[in-house]
């Protein structure tokens, strides 16, 4: 399903990455580990680093980052459940109108200072006002303060019983404690400087847009004490003096890496690898993360043609989402789902409630004619297409296909992955720069509720990209989060699919699972994301 235009492209790249990386200094040659490179981890992740500023994107290889850098709260064990991180502990009071938390005493900043309660106050604030869940807090927040320096308050209109989930999230967008100076900047305006209070350093004059990111671990670093290591739960131990992040872009070059020993480890391995690596006695595929990875088509709700729900209801005839499991995961039935709702399978909140518009029978000829009834027929749809993101650009192929298939006039917007996130941000009519629809990989943790689905989210200009306003689906999440117990989430979830099949937020495309692929001899020491932190070699 990928073009020769992008399959020259990404291989282009791919080549110049990969002469970088040989071209690295005290490079680790197959089989022997000496010097540096026993210090060092050089890791493949899933995208460039466009960002630095982790609440500027959703985006999982900025996520990451943050992760490498801040810390969080708490954090999510193994079994998904927070658990004390940079917080000690934390008491409710007032029939959970109360919350105070008190901070471990001995973590500081990576510029000596220790963390304080006010540096997590103003961090809390700005996470607020990006992350679904915080701005759902801050509805019901009446104050947030600092009592002393290692204690702050949380004062609710009513209680929030979601709180710790909240701030303990591992993603999009986890909240990360940072500086009071720079956690008072506007969340609309990014960063240009990191002073972290995780494991690793970034490293800036080190940075090479497009190609490499580096990390020194920080020596002052101080981990929880209190838990077992899960997804951000538990001790975050640093293992490497350095790790150098090469995105590889082409997945045959980032192979080859793997296999010459030039790299490490590969977050997340193309599919159409696994043959050849599965062959290497000396690399290992690892399904580090369980839960896999929901496809979705975003349109953008503020321009025609997707304004009307109409016309997004029609679309739901054209949409087979095997098509698109199988333009990146071929015919193995074990490697990705369909029949997939807006909650993933295997959730909680899964259901075949209105599944039947999707797992019926498939028909073009009708989501033509429906496109048509509504007058939309030959509007133009412009596609944000990041041609150096495999996945995404074959799963786009897909959806442009489709598109002009039931009638659209189809503009295919390639880019790269950064230029790609900065379009998507543009509000303006496609005409001025903005776009129609973009294809959405989230992985399904992600997704499995509505108080932290980011395309669930309806609340207009607040929303994530792609800006719905759909009151009757934010009155249901309000009422799942106000659900007294599992069985009246799982009703309200199935009204929200319900309402989901009607207003169409966006569409769902299928559930796929990806491996991670790294030498022999290395120990991955978390389970859930993979995050290169209490990685070692083995002795």
């Amino acid at each position: 399903m990928t073009s020769r235009r992008t399959l020259l492209g990404t291989a282009a790249l791919g080549t110049a990455a990969a002469a970088m990386v040989r071209a690295a200094p005290a490079m680790a040659q197959p089989g022997i580990v000496q010097g540096e490179a026993a210090h060092t981890l050089r890791f493949i992740p899933q995208a460039d680093v466009a960002q630095i500023d982790p609440l500027s994107s959703t985006s999982y290889a900025l996520r990451n980052h943050g992760h490498m850098c801040w810390d969080t709260l708490y954090g999510l064990d193994a079994d998904y459940r927070p658990q004390p991180q940079l917080a000690e502990g934390h008491v409710v009071e007032d029939d959970g109108r109360r919350w105070v938390f008190t901070l471990r005493d001995g973590p500081t900043f990576h510029d000596g200072e220790k963390i304080r309660a006010a540096d997590a106050v103003a961090s809390v604030r700005r996470w607020m006002a990006r992350d679904t869940h915080g701005q759902t807090l801050a509805a019901r927040m009446d104050e947030i303060r600092a009592l002393d320096d290692r204690r702050f308050e949380i004062r609710l209109k009513r209680p929030f019983g979601v709180m710790l989930d909240a701030l303990g999230k591992a993603s999009s967008y986890p909240c990360f404690i940072m500086p009071e100076r720079f956690a008072n900047l506007p969340a609309t305006q990014q960063l240009t400087e990191i002073v972290g209070s995780g494991p690793y350093r970034f490293v800036a004059e080190e940075r090479r847009s497009g190609s490499q990111v580096v990390y020194r671990r920080y020596d002052r670093y101080v981990p929880t004490p209190v838990g077992t290591p899960g997804v951000t739960a538990g001790p975050k131990l640093a293992h490497f003096e350095r790790m150098v992040w090469l995105n590889i872009a082409d997945p045959g070059t980032a192979s080859a890496a793997l296999q010459a020993g030039e790299v490490d480890m590969w977050e997340r391995m193309q599919n159409d690898q696994r043959p050849i690596l599965a062959r290497r006695r000396d690399v290992v595929i690892d399904r580090i993360e369980t839960v896999g990875t929901v496809v979705m088509l975003r349109p953008n709700h503020l321009h025609p043609p997707f304004d009307d729900p109409a016309v997004r209801r029609a679309l739901w005839p054209a949409i087979v989402q095997s098509d698109y499991m199988q333009a990146i995961m071929g015919d193995d039935r074990r490697l990705w789902s369909d029949g997939v709702g807006c909650f993933p399978p295997g959730s909680a909140l899964a259901s075949d409630e209105g599944l039947s518009v999707l797992t019926g029978p498939r028909d073009i000829a009708a989501a033509k004619a429906a496109v048509a009834a509504t007058g939309k027929a030959g509007a133009k749809v412009v596609v944000l297409d990041p041609a150096d993101q495999p996945n995404n650009n074959a799963l786009t192929l897909v959806a442009i296909d489709m598109l002009k298939k039931v009638g659209f006039e189809v503009e295919d917007a390639v880019s790269d992955w950064g230029s790609m996130l900065q379009r998507r941000g543009n509000r303006a009519p496609p005409s001025q720069g903005g776009w129609n629809a973009v294809v959405v990989l989230f992985g399904g943790d992600d997704l499995s509720n509505p108080g932290g689905h980011p395309l669930l989210r309806a609340n207009g200009q607040d929303a994530w990209f792609g800006w719905p306003t759909i009151p009757r689906l934010e009155s249901l999440r309000d009422e799942w989060l106000e659900a007294p117990d599992a069985e009246a989430q799982k009703r309200i979830g199935r009204a929200i699919q319900a309402q989901f099949f009607q207003d169409v937020p966006y569409w769902p495309l299928g559930q796929y699972f990806v491996d991670c692929a790294y030498r022999r001899g290395l120990q991955v020491g978390r389970r859930g994301m993979t995050l290169p932190l209490n990685v070692k070699r083995e002795a």
